[in-house]
């Protein structure tokens, strides 16, 4: 996708700051952070979001997840906590549409609901 502010960063053809690159994905710092650590981790492969992913998608889903925690033990949070959030769609408080998965931590997290 051509207009995707996600897959420009994956491309770099957008600056950010990256913590982690492999061949399927990448995790760069949130332009505006929630916390002392806000991550997110994306598939360089345009998947509009978890309502896209098949069963094909499984070992990327998978991956997505243990690049977070990877990441969480190595920015200190791990041992404390640190949430991972995946919002799926505009009711769901996705803002851009392309998967993505929140490491945040650093700070105490309220409780979510449900």
């Amino acid at each position: 996708m051509t207009d995707c502010i996600f897959c420009k960063i994956a491309n770099g053809e957008l600056n950010a700051h990256k913590y982690y690159e492999d061949e399927d994905v990448v995790a760069f710092a949130d332009v505006a952070p929630q916390g002392p650590v806000h991550v997110l981790v994306i598939p360089r492969r345009h998947i509009t979001s978890a309502t896209a992913l098949t069963r094909e998608d499984q070992a990327l889903a998978g991956r997505l997840i243990i690049v977070a925690q990877e990441l969480a033990q190595e920015l200190g949070v791990a041992e404390t906590g640190y949430r991972l959030v995946l919002n799926a769609g505009p009711d769901g408080g996705q803002l851009v549409p392309h998967l993505h998965v929140h490491l945040l931590g650093g700070r105490p997290l309220a409780p979510e609901l449900g």
